[in-house]
């Protein structure tokens, strides 16, 4: 409820001046960067880094995106963040695939790192911060699908399951609804597609409202 809360409040007070949207969208790109760096640190301090936890997760990339969109305001990684960061970081809330029980310093992360990536790209597009380009949303899902074929070539030659491409993830997810393996990966592609087509109705050209950097 936090997240949506904040989801929601903190572009509004963007739009209206209330908050500058300029300290708002560097302080959640820094943020956001100096989080993930902290995770870093902690996780790799324990694991070791090995192929199989490599930072290449979906929300891995699109924290990143939402970051740099945030302190760059570059259209296609704005574009990219809100489509891919929105639905991806959205679905992951849903279902959360907690590693550790809450509240351990993990699971705290997961929600921090999820909701912050919410948070980011609903203050981009809704704060009047920066306002998303016709074909938006099919240049997004080309990033889409290109990062999806770079992680499953990966999967394939290292035999990892990054983005959940080999089998799915052990708690409940959508893709549970899609069909086994390898169907569920054509499933998820047009859910996907649909979730970036409900996306880009709030935020279409027409409905814009003028940038506030």
């Amino acid at each position: 409820m936090g997240i949506a809360a904040a989801a929601v409040l903190l572009p509004a007070l963007c739009r209206r001046g209330r908050v500058s949207g300029r300290t708002a969208r560097f302080a959640l790109g820094y943020g956001l960067a100096v989080n993930e760096l902290v995770w870093w640190v902690f996780r790799y301090s324990h694991e070791g880094v090995h192929l199989v936890n490599l930072p290449l997760q979906l929300c891995d990339i699109t924290l990143w995106a939402a970051a740099l969109a945030c302190v760059t305001l570059v259209p296609t990684i704005v574009e990219f963040a809100y489509f891919a960061g929105l639905a991806g970081s959205g679905m992951a809330l849903l279902t959360p695939d907690l590693w550790t029980p809450w509240p351990s310093y993990p699971a705290i992360y997961f929600f921090v790192v999820h909701g912050g990536i919410v948070v980011a790209c609903a203050v981009l597009a809704f704060g009047g911060i920066a306002p998303l380009r016709r074909g938006a949303m099919w240049r997004a899902f080309r990033l889409l699908l290109a990062y999806t074929a770079a992680v499953g070539a990966f999967n394939a030659i290292f035999g990892t399951n990054y983005m959940y491409l080999c089998r799915k993830p052990r708690n409940a997810s959508l893709l549970d609804a899609l069909g086994p393996w390898p169907l569920y990966l054509a499933g998820g592609a047009a859910a996907g597609l649909a979730l970036f087509w409900l996306l880009w109705l709030p935020i279409r050209p027409s409905t814009r409202a003028s940038p506030r950097a």
